[in-house]
């Protein structure tokens, strides 16, 4: 689980950060509609009856999709555990927590992260 402050993020979901788990693109086999947007090295899965977000995978974290917390039944027992683009962040948001801070990707650590 990772917060990620890029803008991308940042206009998929609607806040000023976003908070994803990472699912092994196996482990999600059927979970997601069959069509996605793709642009940029990035795969977007949409709600086709509401248009929220459900999932997104991106080329540099091959074999994982992140799915925003915000729609996942269980997300209070799924705490981040990183801060990703922590360089693109908000100016005026000031999250008061202990966790490791990556200016850009955190590509290293996501990768090691899947669920």
């Amino acid at each position: 689980m990772a917060y990620c402050h890029c803008t991308d993020c940042r206009r998929w979901t609607g806040g000023p950060v976003s908070a994803f788990a990472a699912f092994a693109e196996t482990a999600m086999a059927g979970q997601l509609p069959d069509t996605c947007l793709q642009t940029g090295g990035v795969r977007r899965w949409t709600c086709p009856a509401c248009g929220s977000p459900l999932g997104a995978a991106f080329d540099y974290l091959e074999g994982q999709i992140y799915v925003p917390l915000g729609i996942m039944d269980q997300a209070e027992t799924l705490a981040p555990t990183l801060h990703s683009h922590h360089g693109s962040r908000l100016p005026w948001l000031h999250i008061a927590d202990d966790l490791p801070r990556s200016e850009g990707t955190a590509r290293d650590d996501l990768l090691g992260s899947t669920s």
